[in-house]
């Protein structure tokens, strides 16, 4: 795998990806998806459904969300303007970190995506009003298989900022069981 394109960070799977970029007096260019730079790099280069995600105000907490297989997606993020505290779990049932979080804070300048292998659960933290992120998904949604977990489950026990008290949600994400209350097969 490129080190210069893609890092894995604190969880197996769990990648910061780098597209190159090429910057003249104009400002810069960037191929934000290369099916061949992803084949490369040993990760999934077939995506089905693209979105775009925009929330007002900073603070707002998206997740932790996933679908079950055989509906499970992994996800290519990128920020597009803003920045956001990007969380992933691991949820793969044999895998040795399962339950563990890491994070990696994405901001719109940095010109980074995050990828998440399926059957990790996603959440993100908005750290700026007018946050605009676009994500790539390996499968197309499913709201039979859509799953969540309480974003201050302690079991998996993320350690969000200090100054999050009361987070800006959906009605739906308030409502996520905690980590042990899901059957391990996640089916």
């Amino acid at each position: 795998m490129s080190a210069e394109f893609a890092t894995e960070l604190a969880l197996p799977g769990f990648m910061k990806l780098k597209p190159p970029a090429f910057e003249d007096s104009r400002g810069w260019f960037s191929e934000l998806f290369s099916e061949r730079r992803m084949e490369e790099a040993g990760l999934p280069a077939r995506f089905v459904q693209d979105n775009w995600s925009v929330s007002n105000n900073r603070g707002t907490l998206r997740g932790f969300h996933y679908q079950a297989p055989p509906m499970a997606q992994g996800k290519m993020i990128w920020v597009v303007s803003g920045a956001v505290l990007d969380v992933a779990v691991d949820l793969r049932p044999d895998s040795p970190t399962f339950g563990q979080s890491a994070s990696y804070e994405l901001r719109a300048e940095s010109r980074e995506a995050l990828f998440l292998p399926e059957q990790f659960a996603h959440a993100f933290l908005t750290l700026e009003d007018n946050t605009t992120l676009l994500y790539k998904a390996t499968d197309f949604y499913s709201p039979e298989h859509e799953r969540g977990i309480a974003w201050d489950d302690p079991v998996i026990g993320f350690d969000w900022p200090d100054w999050l008290e009361t987070p800006v949600q959906s009605e739906r994400d308030t409502q996520w069981p905690k980590l042990d209350a899901l059957p391990r097969d996640f089916a």
